[in-house]
């Protein structure tokens, strides 16, 4: 036995984990290097994974529970890949999770549950949620609804959305039971790394600090290569695909050009519906622009729209519609990523040469938000452009219903 082996037989793993990890290098220490080398070495050695089997299957279900139960954090299997699990009502077990992960950003971490009872118990199920669950659940799909404030902070998203699987495996649904709670049921790959469908691709992207989180491997081996869930969020007035997986969910509504119809009853929804579509495409952000182009007449929100996006990147300037300045420009900071909201007013751009000299090429970069009022006026001069970079285009066009506080708003992406 090792040195460091007896340490962790003595001490546990976790006290001689901590104690590496805050070791400071110094002439009489362990170097820092080495002490990441020796954790890893450590976490391998002694990390709890248990190998299911269909005999061992109670046995692995009363100790995953018994871990969830104490705050831990389970790497499982599922129907689609590999997942990461803690109670989702623990607040200690999530903000492990939260770390494990690396990086949220805002977004939500959908939970499991066993039936729609318990489901209601966390979320609120209007009409359109309840038309998903009898037709999908169990299975590969994700209901986002509003939140109920049950779970602890940071399952829901800044919106106080919540997204709701029944998941269609046994083994996962028996641990859900079990525990009487719901569980996270994130995947359990690090922020950017690929869809786990071994644990080695888990364990092989994941630093040693991110490995040490990890209190119990439940290992079904190779799992069949499958698309994620489909993702949908039934809280606006028509329900939107935020991620489309192996089911292909369309509202009734939906046309082939991929367009939607939404209906916005204020000023607040309105900006609400930014931020969504926003959080939905965030990820993109980091490989080219997102660019929201807007069109309506006078008066239909896309200033608005506009003051939505401002919202969701924490930007606190009052916002205004540019037009007779063509362009504002404003700084933000979101969670850990830095950019540019670049808003637009092309109500007077009138040719080519007065596009050209906005020299809109420049705003194509990653960290860039581009929002565009106006958007007819110019998109046959941007729409070359656009061709030469990577970028995610949103269409939104906005019209206000007679003489109603309601507003329209036909979504193309």
């Amino acid at each position: 036995m090792s040195p460091v082996e007896e340490w962790v037989k003595m001490f546990g793993r976790k006290s001689v984990i901590t104690v590496i990890i805050t070791q400071r290098a110094s002439d009489d220490s362990i170097e820092n290097e080495l002490a990441v080398e020796i954790l890893g070495s450590i976490i391998h050695q002694i990390m709890e994974r248990i190998v299911v089997t269909n005999s061992n299957q109670p046995l692995v279900v009363e100790q995953a529970t018994r871990v969830l139960a104490q705050g831990g954090l389970v790497l499982f299997p599922t129907e689609t890949t590999y997942g990461a699990g803690v109670d989702a009502c623990n607040p200690e077990a999530v903000t492990k999770l939260l770390t494990y992960k690396s990086r949220r950003e805002g977004k939500p971490l959908s939970i499991a549950v066993t039936d729609l009872a318990m489901a209601q118990q966390y979320v609120e199920v209007n009409d359109q949620a309840n038309t998903l669950y009898q037709q999908f659940l169990p299975g590969p799909v994700t209901v986002v609804s509003l939140g109920k404030g049950m779970v602890a902070a940071g399952v829901e998203s800044e919106f106080c959305t919540l997204g709701v699987r029944i998941p269609d495996y046994p083994l996962v649904h028996a641990v859900v039971n079990a525990l009487g709670r719901p569980i996270t049921a994130t995947s359990a790959n690090g922020s950017g790394a690929k869809r786990p469908y071994t644990i080695e691709d888990v364990l092989n992207h994941l630093s040693a600090m991110q490995t040490a989180l990890i209190d119990l491997i439940i290992d079904a081996g190779q799992l069949p290569v499958r698309p994620p869930s489909t993702v949908i969020d039934t809280t606006l007035s028509t329900p939107i695909t935020l991620r489309e997986g192996g089911i292909v969910v369309k509202p009734d509504d939906a046309n082939a050009n991929h367009s939607i119809c939404l209906t916005s009853s204020s000023e607040e929804e309105t900006k609400r519906i930014a931020g969504r579509l926003m959080l939905k495409h965030w990820d993109s952000l980091s490989q080219g622009p997102i660019i929201v182009a807007l069109d309506g007449p006078l008066g239909a929100g896309k200033t608005v729209f506009t003051k939505g996006v401002a919202k969701f990147l924490k930007i606190d300037t009052p916002i205004t519609s540019p037009t007779y300045t063509y362009l504002e420009e404003y700084a933000f900071v979101r969670f850990d990523r830095s950019g540019t909201l670049f808003h637009l007013d092309m109500w007077k751009v009138d040719s080519q040469h007065v596009f050209e000299r906005l020299a809109f090429a420049q705003l194509l970069a990653p960290n860039s938000v581009i929002v565009v009022e106006w958007w007819n006026q110019v998109a046959a001069f941007v729409k070359p452009l656009l061709a030469n970079y990577p970028h995610v285009l949103i269409k939104c066009e906005l019209n206000d219903q007679d003489q109603s506080q309601q507003r329209q708003i036909v979504i193309r992406e």
